[in-house]
């Protein structure tokens, strides 16, 4: 059992910087060994207060330091690949933020690589499997106390987008966290989507259709269905509703109390991903922690960036074509069983 990670976090960027003060400051038994970003200056920025960190320009120079027993990649997706092929090499535990990679076909070569290692050493971060409402309405689908769960829905609304959000990421960057998120309340694999565009909103840039509604089916005939709104203006809202046989079950409530005052009632809405699922990805990077000491994972499998990566590419397909698609997976290696 190692005793600390001593982690290398490569990029520096918004997610990977948040990640760099989890690390230093809330997570226990692990420490920042390294900090990689091409950007050099912002690298030595983010350990800037961390005692016996570095800062690099390659993730190479990271995995070639002695210090370094682990890594959390926080780059672009589209870099991904080759760092986990060289730290898979060095047999390194990895938490690699979605997506594993950009593509089925890449995805399930990372998996096949984990798979000839004979042990599985890549944790994807799907971090809404550990946020406390979603472990609760998994509780409630794994008890059975309300009967079979039939169908899921789904809003997963953003403020506004950045410059340059395309069409596709609407599912590429954003139904992406739903698809993991059936996956994983369902226990089954998603078998097709379909993608329905009806009237848009005149706060869409150009090109991008939105909002938007995806229709999924799972293996047993589970329905779900994903509101995605990405400029929706009024705050980051991501919420649920389960139905079951004998019961109805809602999470992702707008945060805060509810007021009725002068004449007026209402609440407060989060306005971001960080406040909404702060909590979670600190449960998420501990659990990682934990587990990798052990010399094990602790989440969402490299089987599951594969699966999560074919469901991107048929909810892609299906946006263009207006057709229902059948997502396309390979065997699931026994590693992941």
């Amino acid at each position: 059992m190692t005793d600390i990670l001593r982690v290398a976090v490569i990029g520096a960027g918004r997610m990977g910087a948040d990640h760099i003060k989890r690390l230093s400051t809330r997570i226990h038994g692990t420490e920042v060994a390294a900090v990689v970003d091409v950007d050099l200056s912002r690298a030595q920025a983010a350990i800037e207060g961390i005692d016996g960190a570095v800062a690099l320009a390659s993730a190479d120079e990271a995995l070639n330091n002695g210090d370094v027993n682990a890594l959390l990649i926080a780059t672009p997706g589209f870099l991904h690949e080759e760092i986990l092929y060289k730290a898979l090499e060095k047999g390194f535990p990895i938490l690699c933020e979605k997506p594993l990679t950009p593509d089925a076909e890449s995805a399930w070569k990372v998996v096949q690589a984990e798979t000839a290692l004979g042990h599985k050493r890549i944790q994807v971060g799907f971090m809404r499997r550990f946020d406390a409402e979603y472990a609760a309405l998994v509780s409630v689908i794994r008890d059975g106390e309300l009967g079979e769960l039939l169908m899921l829905h789904h809003q997963h609304r953003n403020p506004t987008t950045p410059p340059g959000f395309t069409n596709e990421m609407l599912i590429n960057d954003s139904v992406v966290h739903e698809f993991d998120a059936i996956r994983f309340f369902t226990g089954e694999e998603i078998t097709s989507v379909q993608v329905r565009l009806g009237k848009a909103t005149r706060n869409a840039p150009n090109g991008q259709h939105d909002p938007q509604h995806v229709l999924l089916e799972t293996e047993s005939g589970v329905l779900a269905d994903v509101e995605i709104y990405v400029n929706a203006k009024f705050g980051y809202q991501v919420a649920t509703q389960a139905s079951f046989e004998n019961g109805i079950v809602s999470i992702g409530g707008d945060a805060g109390p509810y007021v009725q005052s002068a004449g007026r009632w209402g609440g407060s809405v989060s306005p971001g991903f960080e406040e909404r699922f702060g909590a979670a990805y600190d449960v998420e990077v501990q659990a990682w922690a934990d587990a990798a000491r052990r010399g094990e994972i602790g989440g969402p499998t490299a089987w599951d960036g594969y699966a999560t990566a074919a469901c991107c590419e048929a909810g892609v397909e299906a946006q263009k074509s207006g057709a229902k698609v059948k997502v396309q997976l390979n065997a699931k290696p026994d590693l992941y069983n």
